[in-house]
């Protein structure tokens, strides 16, 4: 069934990307999902991955986590987080230190959830007529203040980072830019990989990140059983471009971030957009550059995807190689196990898949052979029907040229006596090399004469008696001759079509031949069965 795109909301075509571009599903199987989990991307993403659709029911889920409040906007959420960070801080230097020194076994592993970035639309809702006329005023104010500074800003730099370290201070929650034009996952993917080859000075594809948002790489290692290491960087810290430099474009960490056998796939972003902001607040992230592994963990649950190990702050490539290696190492035996299983169904997928194609191959085999077979039983039957028919009417010709050589015979005058004078000698020569003379009244025909010859073995008492009942003519047939008489010298063939008497055509007496024309007429029904 073909699917309407235009027929969609803004809302339900956004649902619908973010979920064909995380499971790569054909549109008419991901728009009926979609409808059950009432275009919430995140919830039909998880069932899709988790493969209880039909055991769970996605509208029910879906219903309750649409009766849950909106997620606050983002400048709310910031202002709620540092008030947190300030109410609390040796809850957060608590929290740093736990995440510089990673997890401990599978019990301490904290999960790490798939972030979906929520469109703009549904973190904005447009203000009605009315107060956004009321607020007309202070709207204008707002943004003269705010080209002021930064107008400020501009000419003097360091002024916005003195009051960046005076109210939040270089432990606070990250800050995103909300000038920044909100794109796609993929695109803001492919913003920031560019913006850190220029600013750099890296050759593309140097350092190997994911070309696509956040959910893309989470699922991606999910379902290829792969580790997910998720890079935050925040261009406000002073520590970003030094981790960079240092550790991040070193030689070593490139060489195994490269590495296939590590199974790694790399993902980060800046904070200034705003999926990595999500990511961050979603990860509990409070220092930056801020560096997670992430993979799934089998001993939790068999969907489950955790937090390995953490490390924010500036770290030198070989502790944090260290640490990422500590942690795969550990790790690797519950990975590969899985590896093995999949490998296994999917080997015993492949051999299924070759079974039911090889016997659909011989199926349709048979069916071909079937086929021929009905059609040759069928034009067997044809032919043996045309034959069965072809007979039948040479045996009712027969029959009914049988009837009327004895019908015609009985009607054919005597031969006239002496008593009468005005009659026609004929002698013919019939093709058995036989020649008969005969009499014939002078006003009989030539069709007569040619009655004569066509009945004259009943006539002679050849063919049987004719002195049985009278029989009729056969109805609806016309008798045709299959010959004609001809005189020898001069040549001349009289033609039973011209009709005529036989005085007429003849005269008082003639010499005639039969001459049979059966098997010119069969020479010609060759050449054209031939034909």
């Amino acid at each position: 069934m073909a699917i309407d795109i235009t027929a969609l909301s803004d809302e339900q075509q956004l649902a619908l990307q973010q979920f064909t571009s995380v499971t790569d599903q054909e549109l008419d199987a991901a728009v009926p999902l979609l409808q059950k989990c009432q275009w919430n991307a995140q919830i039909a993403i998880t069932r899709f991955f988790d493969g209880d659709a039909d055991t769970i029911d996605p509208t029910t889920e879906a219903a309750a986590a649409a009766q849950q409040p909106p997620p606050p906007s983002q400048s709310a959420r910031r202002t709620e987080t540092l008030m947190d960070s300030i109410a609390s801080p040796r809850s957060s230097t608590s929290r740093s230190r736990r995440n510089n020194n990673g997890g401990g076994g599978d019990g301490g592993l904290e999960p790490a959830p798939r972030v979906v970035p929520t469109p703009e639309s549904q973190l904005t809702q447009p203000v009605p007529f009315p107060f956004s006329l009321l607020l007309l005023p202070f709207n204008l104010t707002y943004a003269i203040f705010q080209r002021v500074l930064g107008t400020v800003g501009y000419i003097f730099p360091f002024i916005p980072r003195l009051l960046n370290r005076f109210y939040s201070g270089r432990a606070s929650q990250p800050s995103r830019d909300v000038r920044r034009r909100p794109l796609s996952p993929r695109d803001t993917a492919e913003r920031f990989t560019r913006e850190f080859e220029e600013e750099y000075g890296v050759e593309a594809g140097t350092v190997p990140f994911h070309p696509s948002g956040y959910a893309s790489a989470f699922d991606m290692a999910k379902r290829e059983v792969k580790y997910l290491l998720v890079l935050l960087l925040s261009p406000e810290h002073d520590d970003t471009a030094p981790f960079i430099r240092e550790t991040l474009l070193s030689p070593s960490f490139l060489t195994y971030l490269k590495e296939p056998r590590n199974n790694l796939i790399l993902w980060a972003g800046s904070l200034a957009d705003a999926e990595p902001y999500q990511v961050a607040s979603a990860l509990n992230a409070t220092r930056f550059p801020y560096v997670c592994l992430i993979a799934h963990t089998p001993s939790v649950s068999t969907t489950a995807m955790s937090k390995l190990v953490n490390s924010a702050g500036l770290v030198a490539p070989e502790e944090l190689l260290g640490k990422l290696r500590s942690a795969m190492h550990s790790h690797d035996a519950q990975l590969e196990r899985i590896r093995s299983q999949r490998r296994e169904q999917l080997a015993s997928r492949s051999l299924r898949q070759e079974q039911e194609s090889a016997y659909e191959r011989s199926l349709a085999a048979d069916r071909e052979k079937a086929r021929r077979r009905r059609e040759e039983e069928a034009e067997r039957e044809k032919v043996e029907r045309e034959e069965r028919e072809r007979e039948e009417r040479r045996a009712d010709e027969a029959r009914k040229v049988a009837q009327w050589r004895r019908w015609r015979a009985q009607t054919i005058p005597s031969e006239p006596g002496v008593e009468v004078k005005d009659v026609v000698r004929i002698s013919l020569r019939l093709p058995s090399g036989e020649r008969v003379v005969r009499k014939f009244r002078a006003e009989a025909g030539v069709e007569e004469l040619y009655a004569f010859v066509e009945c004259y073995d009943l006539l002679s008492g050849e063919a049987g008696d004719l002195s049985e009942k009278e029989l009729q003519q056969p109805e609806g047939y016309r008798h045709e001759y299959q010959f004609r008489l001809v005189s020898p010298m001069p040549r001349e063939v009289f033609e039973v079509e011209k009709g005529g008497t036989i005085r007429e055509r003849i005269g008082r007496s003639g010499n005639l031949i039969v001459e049979k024309t059966l098997g010119e007429e069969e020479e010609e029904e060759e050449d054209n069965g031939e034909a």
